[in-house]
């Protein structure tokens, strides 16, 4: 058995622990043939409809962030559609494993998160006081800022520490 996730395309659907471990489990989960896309960054293995665009599914944009976010190649160039399965990288025989603690942790545990923005030729992470208390949610806004602010050369997600929430520490620009 594999340790998983599932993440809905509804935003407001709650993304679930599960777990499979035979093909059929994977395709019932994404409701057809299965379509794998890896983050390496990440430890994780995304899996989707194989055909999800050609029988028009609905865009799961947390599955689309995360992959977006993580993969900078395919930002803008496709998106994930239909419910997304998350398990990890597969071992060296190409069998599933279980999906990283950390990943799960990240997508499914309460948090508070913000955005830190790079400029160009700047080295320096800045930050403003907008914080986030779901991951995907910063995830949308790393990526939205990145496409609009035209000086912006990286983005990242980080946490808020609990310094920074108890108020001991700056939470304007520039980061740490």
């Amino acid at each position: 058995m594999v340790k998983a996730l599932r993440i809905p395309t509804d935003a407001d659907e709650p993304i679930t622990e599960l777990e499979v471990s035979k093909l059929e489990d994977y395709q019932a989960e994404v409701g057809g043939w299965i379509e794998p896309v890896d983050i390496p960054e990440l430890g994780v293995t995304v899996y989707v409809h194989e055909e999800g665009l050609i029988l028009n599914l609905p865009l799961n944009s947390r599955a689309t962030f995360l992959w977006w976010y993580f993969v900078p190649g395919a930002r803008q160039k496709a998106m994930l559609v239909g419910p997304a399965l998350i398990v990890g990288l597969p071992d060296r025989n190409g069998d599933s494993t279980d999906i990283p603690a950390h990943a799960a942790e990240m997508f499914t545990q309460a948090g508070i998160w913000r955005v830190e923005v790079q400029v160009v030729d700047d080295p320096t992470w800045y930050r403003n006081q907008a914080t986030y208390d779901d991951y995907f949610e910063a995830l949308v806004w790393a990526m939205v800022t990145l496409e609009r602010w035209t000086t912006a050369e990286d983005v990242r997600v980080v946490p808020v520490t609990s310094e920074e929430l108890a108020g001991g520490a700056d939470l304007t620009e520039p980061a740490a």
